[in-house]
């Protein structure tokens, strides 16, 4: 792992800011702003600030956990084995009508995802003093520990790694082979899904192989009970093109599409896959996306249990880019004008933005129930 100082950074991640954008003004920040205007001023201000909330979301309290929607339903199946014709047909389907979809017939190994689990566990259960020397803050690497006041969340409940998964250290206690094998064979799979996705949606990859273009990240959670700790509006966000989390056992996750909260429940040995902003940008808006990492909700549900006593990890690798990437749509190249008295050209949804200020902001502003995108859309 890189360094914590400020001089060396892992993949060109940058020293933290001294301060982040402040957020927009809200009314308790403003109390009198609608009291101070006529009753129709005030009308008009109230229903301005109603229609910024998106209609399929729900007002969120600080620290209460999102209640999961009622039906849960299977992702998308989409099978790697399948023709091309067939393969990119179904992977348009499920990018332009959800954001995500279950993977099967990959080359990932349930025995090296279960291995990697294990050893992710490991690190959990480690004294806090080792956590911090063996995996050291530089964002947004180390563990997520920006709520000092809560002693179980210093202690880490959320770890993020880059893709060697390396330790800052030079002993040999903590071994984590077989989780850097499953971080690289995540990476080559999540490679293949953009190079199809590109072809499917009709835009050329930027990525390919060219590791100076993207950069991957294991983020991994630790669970109770088969539950997440932690309420899904306070969960570390980042952005990225697509994550994969491979299902060692039957899951059920809560995640926040453009169409809201769904829950879904892959099947066991497949790989979840999920459409993030970056891609939606890439794709000029034909794609869905989900905001932020798939949580998973309740374990065991084949049983038709969840034992309380238990305590497991949730990885989620996400392909993302270097932050000094910029981030703009890649519009088809141009076809042969067609004289047919209508405009076929296609326009750009989105300005260029430099992604580093935008993980930032939605790193450190946990933009969860406003869509991050919307100040960038044309």
């Amino acid at each position: 792992m890189a360094s914590s100082t400020h001089e060396h950074h892992l993949h060109h991640l940058p020293t933290p800011y001294g301060t982040t954008t402040a957020p927009p003004p809200t009314p308790s920040t403003q109390p009198n702003s609608l009291l101070s205007t006529s009753g129709s001023e005030a009308a008009d201000s109230l229903s301005r600030l109603l229609h910024r909330i998106p209609p399929t979301l729900s007002l969120s309290f600080p620290g209460r956990r999102q209640s999961p929607p009622l039906t849960t339903t299977s992702p998308p199946l989409i099978s790697l084995s399948d023709p091309k014709p067939t393969l990119h047909s179904n992977l348009l389907s499920a990018a332009k009508q959800h954001g995500y979809f279950q993977l099967t017939n990959h080359s990932i190994s349930s025995q090296l995802a279960t291995s990697a689990e294990s050893e992710s566990s490991s690190i959990f259960n480690l004294p806090h003093d080792e956590k911090q020397r063996y995996f050291p803050k530089n964002w947004p690497l180390g563990f997520d520990n920006d709520d000092d006041d809560d002693d179980d969340n210093v202690n880490g409940k959320s770890l993020c790694l880059d893709s060697s998964c390396s330790v800052e250290s030079n002993s040999t206690e903590l071994w984590l082979t077989s989780l850097r094998e499953f971080t690289c064979q995540m990476e080559k799979l999540g490679l293949q899904v953009i190079e199809e996705l590109a072809c499917a949606v009709g835009f050329e990859n930027p990525v390919g192989e060219d590791r100076t273009r993207f950069c991957s990240l294991m983020w991994i959670s630790e669970t109770e009970g088969g539950l997440s700790n932690k309420p899904l509006s306070s969960s570390p966000l980042y952005p990225f093109v697509i994550g994969l989390s491979f299902q060692i056992r039957c899951r059920k996750y809560s995640m926040l599409a453009d169409s809201g909260w769904v829950s879904v429940s892959p099947q066991v040995d497949s790989v979840l896959v999920t459409l993030g902003d970056i891609a939606q940008v890439w794709s000029n808006g034909k794609v869905k996306k989900v905001r932020g990492r798939a949580i998973p909700t309740s374990a065991d549900i084949a049983e038709g249990k969840s034992n309380s006593n238990s305590h497991s990890v949730s990885m989620t690798l996400l392909v993302t880019l270097p932050l000094e990437s910029t981030v703009t749509p890649l519009l088809p190249k141009s076809a042969p004008p067609v004289d047919d008295g209508e405009n076929n050209s296609e326009s750009p949804m989105f300005n260029p933005f430099s992604f580093e200020d935008y993980a930032w902001r939605v790193y450190h502003e946990r933009l969860l129930l406003k869509d991050p995108l919307v100040r960038y859309r044309l």
